[in-house]
């Protein structure tokens, strides 16, 4: 079963159409066998945490942090490579910082 901090090859629906493909995602909690998940793309050009390829990605990607989803753990179909502790740490500090907009004075 995936743990947070792992990345998994998932099927996830896009955006911007009803299509759904497999794709990597960071596992970033789990909730009676659904996972919350970050996307990640190959297109280092856009916005989030960088992972390289010496770190286990199959390509130079990015974690994108503003492509938050639900996958259940029929939609997982493996883990691909644990993040290092510090990525994760990253990853949460990246998160924590979009959701300071939620506080209140």
């Amino acid at each position: 079963m995936p743990k947070p901090g792992d990345v998994v090859l998932a099927k996830v629906q896009f955006t911007d159409t009803f299509e759904i493909k497999t794709r990597p995602a960071l596992v970033l909690f789990d909730d009676c066998k659904n996972f919350v998940v970050a996307g990640i793309t190959s297109n280092t050009e856009m916005k989030g945490i960088p992972i390289s390829k010496k770190e286990g990605a199959i390509k130079d990607s990015v974690i994108k942090l503003n492509y938050i989803f639900t996958v259940s753990e029929e939609m997982i179909s493996r883990v691909l490579f644990p993040l290092t502790n510090e990525k994760k740490q990253a990853v949460y500090d990246g998160l924590l910082a979009k959701l300071q907009v939620l506080r209140t004075s």
